[in-house]
């Protein structure tokens, strides 16, 4: 799957209707989920060992979508194969008390993977250009009044960027991923949790709220793709009506940025040979 007509890099305007929201069809949804999906998870897993052995670099995967939109099996599907040890899943709910006491990038540097780990951000730092704008929601913080002039949005972006550019130049992949559902599959989405009793506990009457913003986010989606795309921390615009090709079009994201960043098991030095023949030798010779 060539993933690059996906990608967004911030070299200009950003259109969310110039991306799809549905399946290629020229593509079998059987062989994807019994083949290839399959064998992308298997490729991640022993790259995921190299990196935890590595211990060099990190992979940090942002999910951000609107409600109904797959994050949640995006992640039990796609990172099924990885080991637990060495990934770690965040999902960033309403700020606490506490974390309203410091700058919006605080809980989420307490969040990033560590060295040798995957990190999945289930929202992240973006909920601050994306719901708080919608909902104008800066006027009511603890930010000085002075702080929020008309520039606000355009200097987060930029702290933004410039925390990615961060974490890269340290060591740290980023790819962050948009899951773009269609106004109408969401309602249908929304309809099968009420209609499903087992769906049930999905619900949130809120979901319906937010649906009423749905112009004023996709907005916001564009402008925070258009302005956070980078080079090195690209967006990915995922059609997400279909969830099976979502879940793919992921694990190819997600394997490549694996293979580029091309871990390697590490080499012992001479003397770490040595104490590994010797430790064969004892064990070969113990006779029980």
């Amino acid at each position: 799957m060539d993933i690059s007509q996906f990608k967004v890099t911030g070299t200009g305007p950003v259109n969310l209707g110039d991306f799809p929201n549905k399946a290629d069809k020229s593509l079998s949804k059987s062989h994807i989920k019994d083949v290839q999906i399959p064998g992308n998870i298997k490729k991640m897993a022993k790259l995921q060992e190299k990196l935890y052995a590595e211990d060099q670099h990190s992979l940090l995967i942002v999910l951000q979508a609107m409600d109904a939109a797959g994050k949640d099996g995006a992640i039990r599907h796609v990172m099924s194969g990885l080991n637990p040890q060495g990934t770690q899943v965040v999902s960033f709910k309403v700020p606490s008390s506490e974390e309203q006491d410091h700058d919006f990038l605080w809980r989420i540097n307490k969040a990033l993977p560590r060295r040798g780990e995957i990190g999945i951000f289930n929202r992240s730092h973006y909920e601050d250009v994306l719901v708080a704008r919608v909902h104008d929601l800066v006027r009511n913080s603890q930010l000085p009044p002075d702080l929020i002039t008309d520039d606000f949005w355009d200097r987060r972006y930029r702290q933004i960027r410039d925390f990615e550019r961060h974490l890269h130049e340290n060591g740290t992949r980023i790819i962050k991923i948009f899951l773009n559902v269609s106004k109408e599959e969401q309602r249908l989405r929304l309809l099968d949790r009420i209609n499903e009793p087992d769906k049930n506990w999905k619900f949130s009457a809120g979901d319906i709220h937010e649906r009423t913003y749905w112009d004023e986010y996709m907005k916001a989606y564009e402008q925070m793709l258009e302005h956070t795309a980078t080079q090195d921390a690209p967006w990915f615009v995922v059609p997400a009506d279909n969830k099976w090709f979502a879940r793919y079009l992921i694990s190819e994201i997600v394997l490549k940025a694996l293979q580029e960043i091309d871990p390697q098991i590490p080499e012992l030095d001479l003397s770490e040979k040595a104490k590994l023949e010797e430790c064969r030798r004892l064990l070969e010779a113990d006779l029980g």
